[in-house]
């Protein structure tokens, strides 16, 4: 998010080097996944209900990415309309937190699951599951549509940068958007904390733990919680340090650095649609094995 005063080539070609790699291979193996949860997966449950919808979410952000690059590159204007842009941009920033807030969902239901085993099967279901992503997709578009159709000036000629003054100094929008992850961050951490401290105990008393279950599980919900702070972490301190160098908060001879620490930023946010990919392309290629 930025006005636009020029793209500097070298983070063109940044984002060239992310984007192409992460749209492709993020996409077959996000693909991938999906089809082996509808059609190599014979009970849907909890976990999977919630892995679909990030692995959709994810799915729809990758798919604007190669729009993303069309109009990042320098010197190029946006051609194919206002509306296409809203509708892209749209995407994107709900697909966006959509993901963070299923990741979130994800965690939690693990951490109901492992925490409190003997309320998991009142609190959880797969319509219970569902139901929750439902509301998760409610409330980001909700949450979005005030905001996601007033982001540029009626005669830009620009799309996913370039956004108008009146954006940059809503408070609220900002706010909103931290809120958003620092909770996401918050939740995660604890829930994975605790998980990791009930799976330790639990090794002395399963075999199934002592014998290596609970060293696998580890750096499944470790990688999990280092993606989600290595991906959206960055993005959203270099937006908070732009809204504080747009409103004067912060003198402006950083916008030139924070403007490109936005743009990488959110190549490295983006990418998490890929380790989504990786990941559970693997924790379900795992789990369809153990479940012949």
């Amino acid at each position: 998010m930025m006005n636009y005063t020029g793209i500097h080539p070298a983070v063109e070609l940044f984002q060239f080097i992310v984007y192409i790699p992460t749209f492709i291979i993020g996409l077959i193996l996000n693909t991938t996944a999906l089809w082996m949860l509808f059609f190599r997966i014979k009970k849907w449950m909890e976990s999977t209900t919630y892995m679909a919808a990030l692995i959709i979410f994810d799915i729809l952000l990758l798919v604007t990415l190669p729009f993303k690059m069309k109009a990042f590159r320098v010197g190029d204007e946006w051609t194919l309309g206002s509306g296409v842009c809203t509708f892209l941009e749209s995407l994107y920033f709900v697909n966006m937190y959509g993901s963070i807030f299923i990741s979130v969902c994800i965690c939690m239901d693990r951490y109901v699951a492992i925490k409190f085993p003997f309320y998991a099967k009142v609190w959880r279901s797969p319509k219970k599951a569902t139901v929750v992503c439902i509301l998760v997709c409610i409330t980001v578009w909700g949450a979005s549509s005030g905001f996601l159709f007033q982001l540029r000036d009626s005669n830009d000629l620009h799309c996913f940068y370039g956004f108008s003054d009146e954006t940059w100094g809503s408070t609220g929008l900002v706010i909103m958007l931290e809120l958003a992850f620092l909770f996401g961050a918050v939740v995660i951490t604890f829930c994975t904390a605790h998980i990791l401290h009930t799976l330790k105990k639990n090794v002395q008393n399963d075999c199934y733990w002592a014998s290596g279950g609970q060293e696998k599980s580890s750096r499944i919900l470790l990688a999990n919680l280092i993606t989600f702070l290595w991906s959206f972490g960055p993005f959203h301190l270099s937006l908070l340090l732009y809204y504080l160098v747009k409103n004067d908060f912060i003198s402006h001879i950083y916008t030139g650095q924070l403007r490109i620490f936005i743009q990488v930023s959110l190549c490295i946010a983006n990418m998490n649609c890929f380790l989504d990919g990786v990941c559970y392309y693997w924790v379900l290629k795992e789990f369809v094995k153990t479940n012949r």
